[in-house]
């Protein structure tokens, strides 16, 4: 289910990018602190074998930072960036894939007093890429930060 108040939100996350859009990755959940978001595997995401892209795995993955800042931290004060993301892929797949991803109200209150005390903060997820089965096809970790936008800034999200 996706919570009223991040209807729009879900819309925007996605034409952000084009490449993302260009996936077909849908966001299946989207509530305070709780993401949950599906690659499909489709013609445009299968690879010379049949079997899901690296590269869309990854875009799952890397969707993670930017979907979980959205759905707990000021969107209209601090813009994501990805610094780093290691995957492990562990076994093919083969069916549509899924990822969750959460934050605690306090981790995100911390990073936010960060960030406007600093400029920017880090944040690091570790997540699973599953498939239909439940059963995880890629490990995901990496380092995101968040950047406090420049009082100045006109590309601000309101």
């Amino acid at each position: 289910m996706i919570d009223a108040k991040y209807a729009e939100m879900c819309k925007m996350a996605i034409a952000m990018v084009p490449g993302i859009g260009r996936t077909g990755l849908k966001i299946l959940e989207l509530r305070d602190r709780y993401a949950k978001a599906l690659m499909p595997l489709n013609e445009g995401n299968t690879n010379h074998v049949g079997i899901m892209y690296a590269g869309s795995l990854f875009t799952l993955g890397e969707f993670a930072g930017g979907i979980i800042h959205l759905a707990s931290m000021n969107f209209t004060k601090f813009v994501p960036i990805v610094k780093e993301v290691h995957i492990r892929f562990r076994r093919p797949a083969i069916t549509d894939i899924t990822m969750e991803v959460t934050m605690t109200e306090q981790e995100a209150r911390s990073l936010e007093a960060e960030a406007e005390e600093k400029g920017k903060a880090d944040y690091r997820l570790t997540l699973e890429l599953k498939d239909e089965k439940d059963e995880t096809v890629a490990e995901v970790s990496g380092v995101w930060q968040i950047r406090k936008f420049p009082e100045s800034a006109g590309h601000q999200v309101k």
